[in-house]
């Protein structure tokens, strides 16, 4: 549905993008994750025919951005971080009105606009003005004017931003219930979100690609260890000296107290989980185990190391 190759934007003597490549199929939701500045903003920008690369391709479709951009155009929502919207206008005048600019057919235009507003949940704001709507209100009609066309493919730009916790759990709703056969591109700096939402990431840094997988991919290949948090009965000292015995352990670390038992953190080798090892050093003790968890890194941890490590590409 989405292929990149080699994707570069120079601006001047600024550097924009470098050689970025990935592919995207049918109703994959892709996490698009980069620190400000690094270039996301400007892939999406090229992926939508409002700017040119400087080289390489990117094809929507089947159809080439640069080549045939209205064929692209027509294929494509598009939801910018700041979203075009006229306040002085009702919301069904304002969504009739991108749907004639996105060349919907105009016998279409009426039914588009009204299932549109029940798909994104503004039916009962049809009397409203945009100026009169909520933040949250507000992001959906953008992704209503996103949606407008129907397209194959969605371009979603910091889509909770600025939302409050309700607001974002009902626009994360939405865009779940808008994959399957769309394919979504996701950029938010709001990383939980990401993790609920997309099958992959790509992360990209000072307009270099440094990794696309799953999240769960990136764990196995960046975790040194397994690890696990206990929570024991016994005392502190010989609770550790135990542990620190057990085989495949690196690092025992105490993290605090609970009540009349204590957290620690277990460090095992790669690839070795001695966590039943754990359990029966506990038993033998006679010492009760509150608590067994193993512990991932998370999206955010992933991508803090990519992008505070310079030799770091995946």
């Amino acid at each position: 549905m989405i292929e990149v190759k080699h994707l570069t934007k120079v601006y001047g003597e600024a550097r924009g993008i470098e050689d970025i490549n990935f592919t995207m199929e049918r109703g994959e939701i892709m996490g698009f994750l980069g620190p400000n500045g690094a270039g996301k903003t400007t892939t999406m920008r090229i992926l939508t025919c409002f700017m040119p690369a400087t080289s390489g391709t990117a094809k929507v479709a089947g159809y080439d951005v640069f080549e045939d951009s209205l064929n692209v155009r027509r294929r494509i929502g598009y939801l910018p971080e700041t979203v075009p919207l006229y306040t002085d206008m009702q919301v069904p005048a304002y969504l009739k009105y991108v749907a004639g600019l996105k060349d919907v057919p105009w016998k279409k235009i009426k039914s588009r606009v009204g299932r549109v507003m029940e798909q994104v949940g503004l039916s009962h704001m049809a009397h409203k003005y945009i100026g009169e709507l909520s933040k949250g209100y507000r992001q959906r009609v953008g992704l209503g004017q996103a949606l407008i066309n129907d397209p194959e493919v969605l371009i979603l730009d910091e889509p909770t931003i600025g939302l409050d916790p309700q607001q974002i759990i009902e626009i994360r709703s939405l865009i779940k219930g808008l994959s399957g056969d769309r394919t979504i591109i996701l950029s938010s700096h709001v990383l939980p979100e990401v993790s609920m939402l997309c099958g992959r990431v790509i992360i990209i840094d000072e307009g270099k690609l440094k990794a696309i997988d799953t999240p769960e991919n990136l764990v196995a290949k960046l975790q040194a260890s397994d690890s696990v948090k206990a929570r024991i009965s016994g005392p502190a000292d010989s609770v550790i000296s135990a542990l620190k015995g057990i085989e495949g352990v690196k690092k025992v670390e105490s993290s605090g107290a609970v009540g009349s038992s204590g957290e620690y953190v277990v460090e095992f080798v790669r690839g070795f989980n001695g966590s039943h090892l754990l359990a029966r050093v506990a038993v033998e003790r006679k010492w009760d185990l509150y608590e067994l968890t193993p512990i991932k890194m998370s999206l955010e941890d992933i991508f803090i190391h990519i992008v505070t490590d310079e030799d770091s590409s995946l």
